[in-house]
């Protein structure tokens, strides 16, 4: 059994989340997926709009997720040490070096292989730019740039 593990924030679930784990998901047998800890994702990205145990249990119902877990709040390598993956799935914009988190998860007693996936043709649709177009459509006002 191969056993993937996919990272991220998983804000405001768009597309783009969805082709991700798709193709995680196609790298072996079992797919985990780390949600990242509302510190990490204010650290690394922005404040999150969705509290970390909904956005767990909302990756989790997704059909090519078998379970989703939190991540840590101190050490991003401790889930990696406890879930054991044989893959890890990198989005296209995370930013981690590919090379140095096998190095890292070996040094660990972990031997993965770290593979990155591409974009979703239609990158439109990142949670940023989701906010922007609501952000745009409020400062336009009712029945103005609905379109």
């Amino acid at each position: 059994m191969v056993r993937v593990m996919a990272t991220g924030v998983f804000d405001l679930l768009h597309p783009g989340h969805l082709f991700f784990l798709n193709e995680a998901r196609k790298l072996g047998d079992e797919l985990v997926v780390v949600v990242a800890r509302d510190q990490t994702a204010r650290r690394l990205k922005h404040e999150p709009y969705v509290p970390e145990h909904i956005r767990r249990e909302m990756v989790e119902a997704l059909k090519p997720v078998d379970r989703a877990v939190l991540g840590s709040t101190t050490d991003i390598y401790q889930t990696v040490v406890e879930e054991r993956p044989d893959v890890i799935a990198l989005g296209y914009d995370q930013r981690f070096d590919e090379k140095e988190v096998e190095r890292e998860c070996e040094r660990r007693g972990v031997r993965v292989r770290v593979v990155r996936l591409g974009p979703l043709t239609h990158d439109e649709l990142a949670t940023r730019r989701i906010v922007e177009h609501i952000l745009q459509r409020a400062r336009a006002g009712p029945g103005e740039g609905a379109g």
